[in-house]
């Protein structure tokens, strides 16, 4: 698929998102269905009931996500009728095309999009992040996050055909790409200054940290999802995805990771902390 095309696509994601009395975005299940280009909307239930039954699997109250509604829909020139739809919120729409016609490409671009779109809301609505009230409390929860979810993208990529270091590398190179227009690990040091000992993880902000947290992330689920098999596939995979935080970012009004300053290295607080914890059992 095009650039051009991926990017109608996903504009359309946005155009067909709505905002209730209260202000909260929602998505109609039938304009859904015509975006995922489903010939009748009755060929799309099917899915939404998969997604129904996912979102209670995961703990999830379903009337929260899946509301029944009734909609205008124009059966003539200028006859209109009633007729059932369901209103959704991005957490259904996510399990919908999670549940859709793998097939179909714009189904794939849907799932990436939603993804990441949904992953933004759980990382602003984590209790445990909520309550930290300082940047480097919020920088030192990331890189911890970031640490866990490396580790399960590099068993992901692994399991993929990713095996060698040096293959690893450029895995990774391609996932930064993605994300940073081009750079890859080497272009962000010469961009931010950073010397070659440093490294580009410990020197992010909490903006940034969250950016390349929702790359890994969203690449391991993709990489097991799709059971995608082979070095070339899962870098391109890695690749899309990190472009696709990226437009998501620019979408909403973000600074581009490359732009965004550098931070003092999370060495510095991690040993603070220990120094501090230390400190405190002392006392008791």
């Amino acid at each position: 698929m095009s650039k051009a095309i991926s990017q109608q696509h996903n504009n359309l994601f946005e155009q067909i998102k709505q905002t209730d009395v209260n202000g909260n975005e929602f998505w109609s299940a039938r304009d859904l269905s015509k975006v995922l280009e489903y010939s009748e909307y009755r060929h799309f239930i099917p899915a939404i009931e998969r997604a129904k039954e996912a979102c209670a699997n995961s703990g999830q109250q379903v009337s929260n996500h899946f509301e029944d509604i009734l909609e205008m829909i124009t059966t003539g020139k200028t006859a209109k009728r009633e007729v059932e739809s369901i209103k959704l919120s991005r957490y259904a729409c996510y399990l919908i095309v999670q549940n859709a016609d793998p097939n179909k490409e714009v189904v794939a671009l849907g799932q990436t999009y939603f993804a990441v779109q949904t992953r933004l809301q759980e990382i602003q609505q984590m209790e445990q992040y909520n309550r930290l009230s300082t940047e480097d409390e919020k920088r030192l929860f990331l890189r911890n996050e970031m640490a866990k979810h490396n580790i399960q993208l590099a068993a992901a990529a692994k399991d993929a055909g990713v095996i060698e270091p040096l293959d690893y590398a450029i895995f990774q190179n391609h996932g930064y790409m993605g994300l940073y227009g081009g750079l890859d690990a080497k272009g962000i040091h010469a961009k931010k200054g950073l010397k070659k000992s440093q490294q580009i993880l410990d020197h992010m902000g909490s903006t940034e940290l969250a950016a390349n947290l929702f790359r890994a992330t969203q690449t391991e689920e993709k990489l097991k999802r799709e059971n995608i098999q082979g070095k070339q596939k899962a870098n391109k995979t890695h690749f899309e995805v990190g472009k696709k935080v990226r437009q998501t970012i620019e979408e909403l009004g973000g600074e581009m990771p490359e732009n965004l300053p550098v931070a003092n290295s999370i060495k510095q607080l991690e040993k603070a902390k220990e120094q501090k914890q230390v400190s405190t059992k002392k006392k008791k």
